[in-house]
């Protein structure tokens, strides 16, 4: 299952390619339309061949004949009965052309008129695409007494040959129809279980729910494919979970990690490493151009006077007690937007951001220092516990965090020298106590 965690960038949507049904298909068409095809262009080519060859045989057998019926006509110089017969054999169809030539190769008879024009045809057998020639001898008692050159046309078997040829190109083109439908169908049948796990796990990978599971329709290949897929789903589903867990106790264990690192365990306020980072970032903020300018920032430097003392006549768990109640006066008479740290032993610090009037951080120093000097009853005892503190300002006293904590600090020092539980701003050599 998808965890809360997870904050991978969305992918970029690509453009989906074709199912592998459609692709199956279209390959599968493919090649059985190449199939188809060349067995067609095969079977068109064998059967233009044998009737061509059979009509050119025909051709050879009428033409001779029709060369042994001209013998007696040619031999006696029978011009119209030779014709005649031409005439006779004019009804074959793709006859084009009949010439009888006399022994001498002088023109004897012909049909059509238009073949006494004709070139004599100079091979016996001339076989082109569109017509065959022939040259026959017309033999009497052995002796050769004339020619006959017999041209037909191959047009109507061009012709029958171009509509079967249509005839097929229609037929291929219904059975591919057909077939691809066909091909669809059953194809989408076999391959359904192998496109739900690819569907499953296009939604495994865009979810992230590894709880779903592929179904088991058979025990075949594609059975034991899914079983396997189902397996691995199981076990990342337990390491996602796994993981899921060991990430959120390691993020609560950082965030206690970094609280420690960033707090006091004895006032429970923050600490020295907080209070740097945190002047950093407020410094970052003065630079920004949208600040204003008139706004500063104090530090107030605190020290506890007397602390020492109690810690030396009671112990360190007196000493302790004193810092946990002083952080718990202290706190009660800031503002929210106030920020106190304890930067160890018995110093403290405090950072007020966009002061627009100092006095009236000083006032705030006045009313620290009065809430700290309160009597301390500690073991029967009313502990002299008082708090010293040293003002700087920025930019009036410095412009960066170095110089901001030395002019705080010898603020305080000031302060010190002036008989504690009382404050001093930097640059000031006289600020009247509280």
């Amino acid at each position: 299952m998808p965890s809360a965690t997870d904050s991978s960038p969305a992918e970029p949507r690509r453009t989906r390619a074709p199912s592998l049904v459609k692709r199956l298909t279209r390959l599968s068409v493919a090649v059985m339309g190449a199939a188809l095809l060349l067995s067609s262009l095969a079977l068109a080519a064998w059967v233009y061949h044998s009737l061509r060859e059979a009509q050119l045989r025909g051709a050879e057998q009428s033409a001779q004949w029709l060369a042994e019926n001209l013998a007696p006509a040619l031999a006696f110089h029978d011009r119209e009965a030779t014709r005649d017969a031409l005439v006779a054999f004019s009804r074959r169809d793709g006859l084009q052309a009949l010439t009888v030539r006399d022994a001498a190769g002088a023109a004897f008879a012909h049909w059509p008129s238009e073949a006494a024009a004709a070139p004599w045809p100079t091979r016996p057998v001339a076989v082109d695409w569109n017509q065959v020639q022939l040259v026959v001898p017309v033999m009497l008692q052995g002796e050769r007494i004339g020619s006959l050159a017999w041209v037909e046309s191959f047009e109507a078997l061009n012709a029958t040959l171009v509509r079967l040829a249509a005839g097929a190109v229609g037929v291929l083109a219904l059975s591919l129809v057909g077939a691809s439908l066909l091909l669809r169908w059953t194809q989408r049948r076999a391959l359904a279980p192998l496109v739900a796990l690819s569907r499953l796990a296009e939604r495994v990978a865009t979810s992230q729910d590894y709880s779903l599971r592929a179904p088991v329709r058979e025990q075949d290949e594609v059975g034991r494919l899914a079983e396997r897929f189902n397996g691995m789903l199981r076990r990342i589903e337990v390491w996602h979970e796994d993981m899921t867990q060991q990430l959120a106790v390691e993020q609560q264990t950082g965030r206690a990690l970094q609280q420690l690192a960033h707090r006091d365990t004895l006032t429970g306020l923050p600490n020295r490493l907080a209070f740097e980072l945190t002047l950093e970032r407020l410094f970052v903020d003065l630079h920004n151009p949208q600040h204003s300018l008139s706004h500063r920032l104090a530090l107030l430097f605190i020290d506890l006077d007397n602390f020492k003392g109690v810690n030396d006549r009671l112990g360190h768990a007196a000493g302790d007690a004193v810092l946990v109640e002083v952080g718990r006066r202290m706190g009660s008479v800031l503002r929210a937007s106030d920020r106190l740290f304890r930067l160890g032993g018995d110093e403290f610090a405090l950072l007020v951001a966009d002061v627009a009037d100092p006095e009236a951080v000083e006032q705030l120093a006045g009313r620290l220092i009065d809430s700290v000097r309160q009597p301390l009853l500690l073991q029967g005892e009313v502990q002299p516990v008082g708090a010293t503190v040293g003002l700087a300002f920025v930019p009036d006293d410095a412009t960066d965090p170095q110089s901001l904590l030395q002019a705080a600090d010898a603020a305080m020092y000031a302060a010190k020298h002036a008989g504690k539980n009382t404050y001093r701003r930097a640059g000031r050599s006289t600020t009247p106590s509280p």
